[in-house]
């Protein structure tokens, strides 16, 4: 394995990056239709005008990680908006995602950002646990087909960079059950005011949709559009066993009040 010690990460500003970080891209994800694929002229926009397009390179100089974003907002809130990360597979598992993530979080600050926000799939658990447990970010809202497209469902994660007490902490230590049933992927299992919500822990990006992933999707999108509009928010998806793992949703009014489930 290679060592973290050992690789580059810095901001990336050359076509001839740009033009490697596209690859990556979409080697990662997969992309056939020439539609999703980078810009190489908007990426080198974004380094120019309050985005950010970093990466991080092997020892032997390759590009194995990319990320990229641009400043957002709501029209309340402003914050620094992260629409890609992604790490070759093969270096996978070793702390490169982190790596990403710390220095466009080191750029957004440069420009005066204070949040950072991006989406994931929620079907991806892995992504889930990176998001929340190992950054610490809340998955504040959840979009239906947040790119127009179907199986585009998507929680939408904000994470707060400068330095500050994780009001969730007490909750992402919470261990879930480890008697999930696989008929129960994707709804929504009380405990107290706390609500599990177990999932299909072994899907990656790019998977090819089967009915079975298709019918967990479904009954993610509906326990998801419910407990946010009963106002939750997700806060940690941990592995329960083999094949689940499960997000843990609480309401957002008892940040700084965790309550035992």
């Amino acid at each position: 394995m290679t060592s973290p010690t050992r690789l580059w990460s810095g901001t990336l500003s050359e076509y001839s990056e740009f033009i490697e970080a596209s690859q990556l891209y979409n080697r990662v994800f997969r992309y056939g239709d020439k539609g999703l694929a980078l810009n190489s002229n908007l990426l080198s926009a974004l380094v120019h005008n309050g985005g950010s397009a970093v990466g991080v390179r092997s020892a032997e100089g390759r590009l194995i990680g990319f990320a990229y974003g641009f400043p957002g907002t709501d029209g309340t809130t402003s914050f620094h908006y992260s629409q890609a990360a992604v790490v070759d597979p093969t270096h996978q598992g070793q702390g490169i995602g982190r790596m990403l993530k710390e220095q466009q979080r080191q750029v957004a600050l440069s420009w005066g950002a204070k949040l950072m926000r991006w989406t994931f799939d929620p079907m991806l658990s892995r992504n889930g646990h990176f998001n929340f447990n190992s950054l610490g970010g809340v998955g504040v809202r959840f979009h239906e087909d947040y790119y127009g497209r179907e199986r585009t469902d998507r929680l939408l994660v904000e994470w707060a960079l400068d330095e500050q007490a994780d009001p969730y902490a007490e909750y992402r230590q919470m261990r879930p059950p480890s008697d999930f049933d696989q008929n129960a992927w994707g709804t929504a299992i009380e405990a107290g005011a706390l609500r599990w919500i177990p999932i299909d822990a072994g899907l990656v990006a790019g998977e090819d949709e089967t009915e079975a992933i298709s019918w967990g999707r479904a009954n993610l999108r509906s326990t998801l559009r419910d407990l946010y509009a009963d106002g939750f928010v997700v806060v940690s998806c941990q592995r329960a066993d083999a094949r689940t793992s499960a997000y843990l949703a609480v309401p957002s009014s008892t940040a700084t009040a965790p309550v035992k489930g």
